[in-house]
């Protein structure tokens, strides 16, 4: 195969790629809290032992859209939301996590948890305690809960150090390997939960566009299998 075909093929395991990170954010477009994923093409030149350089397509990098998503009216005590930067600070199995998908709930032991059961934490990173006779709790918008009138805690809102270097794990959840900080004047409501941001007409839009590109380029492959194919008989005769 010459660099042509080398180079096609680079780009159709990319275009793979695309395909399936659209296909998830299309099926996770009604997920609370969903981030949309993009993927980064770059150039890869790699030295030939003879002729020139051969020039090939990488996309292994992932991009994440941290675009605000539509704000849902549920009225629920225990479903909140950022308005703006910052995501809401849990503790999973793995280590501390963020996530936008604010619909929380109590454990047995009255704990503040996700819906997969994982401890909502305050900025210092403890669990937060709700009391059982909390009937009327609130929150302000920096994150603190508050029954009868007294603070019983505060929901830890937090930003990544390097947001082009957060990592996805498990759909709504981040992991931030260079840290956290607490984000300034947080904006945080009380009875709504946040949509996801996928744009669903645009993610269609971009498949079909992908999928163009891909039966053009498996095209150019088979066009080329034939040549060389022709060419092969061609000198054999």
């Amino acid at each position: 195969m010459d660099n042509a075909g080398y180079t096609t093929l680079t780009r159709q395991s990319g275009l793979m790629r695309e395909m399936s990170v659209i296909a998830n954010n299309i099926a996770n477009s009604a997920t609370t809290g969903f981030r949309q994923e993009g993927l980064i093409f770059s150039e890869f030149v790699k030295g030939t032992e003879v002729g020139p350089s051969l020039s090939m397509a990488t996309a292994n990098v992932r991009s994440i859209d941290l675009s605000q998503g539509t704000l849902t009216k549920t009225g629920g005590d225990l479903d909140f939301a950022i308005e703006g930067d910052g995501f809401f600070l849990v503790q999973a199995p793995g280590g501390q996590r963020l996530t936008r998908a604010g619909s929380f709930a109590l454990s047995p032991a009255g704990d503040l948890v996700t819906n997969d059961g994982y401890p909502v934490l305050d900025p210092g990173g403890a669990p937060i305690f709700i009391p059982p006779d909390a009937t009327d709790l609130g929150m302000a918008a920096d994150g603190t809960l508050s029954t009868g009138g007294r603070p019983i805690g505060q929901i830890g809102i937090v930003a990544p150090v390097d947001p082009l270097r957060l990592q996805r794990e498990g759909g709504v959840m981040f992991r931030a390997d260079e840290g956290v900080v607490p984000v300034e004047a947080p904006r945080a409501i009380q009875g709504f939960i946040e949509s996801s941001n996928v744009d669903p007409i645009g993610q269609i839009a971009r498949m079909i566009s992908v999928q163009r590109a891909y039966e053009l380029g498996q095209s150019f492959l088979d066009k080329e299998d034939e040549r060389i194919r022709t060419t092969m008989k061609t000198l054999l005769k």
